[in-house]
């Protein structure tokens, strides 16, 4: 496959995520219906990120040892683990058998901790992409990924 699959797959579990969170916090004015809506988009966000994880790590196996770039590449995988956790244990503190329940104060924090790991990801995510160059491909270039590599600059013409 020429273009990544990671980047095209991220998108599934931050949508569910985000939305996720913003029902726990909307679900003490609105009750049941944003804490069952935020039930559902924590699973399918646990498992889309399971794919996007697989994915990203395929990607990870592409960087150099001596790239700058698997520093930051690292960092944005400790920081998914730690989100798709924090997520993961919000769900099932709310589940009692298949029985989904009003979250606690802890599963709002877990909540809230996987949403603050969650942007940090997406932040190192960019960085890896707009400052490393990873997965860029390169004009004149036959290969689909730059290998951790600064991307190159085009002088206009």
């Amino acid at each position: 496959m020429k273009h990544p699959l990671h980047p095209a797959l991220v998108h599934f579990p931050i949508a569910c995520w985000t939305l996720a969170t913003l029902a726990d916090v909307g679900g003490r004015w609105w009750g049941e219906p944003a804490w069952q809506f935020a039930g559902g988009l924590l699973l399918v966000g646990a498992i889309s990120a399971l794919a996007t994880m697989a994915a990203g790590f395929v990607e990870l196996m592409k960087i150099p040892n001596d790239s700058p770039a698997l520093r930051v590449a690292n960092r944005h995988l400790l920081m998914a683990l730690i989100a798709w956790s924090s997520y993961t244990a919000s769900l099932m503190l709310r589940l009692h058998g298949k029985t989904l329940h009003p979250p606690d104060t802890l599963a709002l924090a877990l909540s809230m901790i996987g949403f603050l790991a969650l942007c940090v990801t997406g932040w190192l995510g960019g960085s890896l992409v707009y400052t490393h160059g990873v997965g860029v491909q390169r004009e004149g270039s036959d290969e689909s990924h730059a290998r951790g590599l600064p991307p190159s600059h085009h002088k206009p013409g």
